[in-house]
């Protein structure tokens, strides 16, 4: 089957997780599931001997859009599109490698596909029909990565601050948030704007259920939206 929808988000993943568990999919086998989610994160290159040693010392800037295979992630998308099960790649945050092994993703009639630098490439941005951006403020982007880097990558929290400082505080203002322009919906707060998240579970559901399948038409192009969607703060519905 192909997908109905496929969202866009720059978001953390812990919105993605909570819009997947108020629908419900997470209690869903794999092959079953309406709803798929991938994350920019499985996407980065596989880096040479001398990136991997600049890597492995903090130095490689993982938050520069070089830094992601967009080929691939093209590629992976338009077999989503074309209803084709797809094999996602998994990254070792330790040793800076794609591992052998890879994540099966089924046909899916929506597919989120979460990541902080999603908006960057119009060509990867022109095949999504709803682009989200996540707002939130710098203390809260940096206490998760800090927790995050510390219990599921081995880092320490020197060079956690040290990386932050050098690569991704200066590439959030350069490459990321530049692209908030491109968002079709904007959620301040994040997983805590509990409303925001409803109203795209909400619409996320219309589309299961196929009561949007007439206004889907009408708003989209297949490709990616020919009408701009309004932000989360100044208005209380996703169309």
């Amino acid at each position: 089957k192909n997908p109905n929808v496929l969202l866009n988000a720059h978001c953390f993943s812990s919105v993605c997780s909570k819009i997947m568990e108020l629908l419900g999919q997470n209690e869903i086998d794999h092959h079953q599931r309406q709803v798929a989610i991938l994350s920019q994160d499985s996407f980065y290159r596989v880096l040479t001997p001398e990136q991997k040693a600049k890597a492995l010392r903090g130095q490689f800037n993982f938050d520069h859009p070089d830094a992601f295979d967009n080929d691939l992630i093209v590629t992976t998308l338009w077999d989503i599109k074309e209803g084709k099960t797809v094999h996602i790649p998994v990254y070792d945050f330790v040793s800076h490698s794609r591992k052998e092994e890879t994540v099966v993703v089924y046909p899916a009639d929506v597919v989120l596909f979460e990541g902080i630098l999603m908006f960057y490439s119009q060509e990867i941005r022109d095949l999504f029909q709803m682009k989200l951006f996540v707002d939130t403020d710098a203390d809260t982007r940096l206490s998760r990565r800090v927790l995050r880097d510390i219990s599921e990558r081995g880092r320490d929290l020197e060079s956690v601050l040290a990386q932050y400082i050098t690569f991704v505080k200066p590439a959030f203002e350069e490459f990321c948030l530049p692209t908030k322009k491109y968002a079709d919906v904007i959620i301040p707060r994040g997983v805590d704007n509990i409303v925001a998240i409803n109203l795209i579970v909400q619409h996320i559901q219309d589309i299961l259920n196929g009561g949007l399948t007439k206004r889907l038409n009408g708003c989209f192009n297949g490709y990616g939206t020919t009408k701009k969607q309004p932000n989360m703060e100044s208005s209380s519905r996703p169309h």
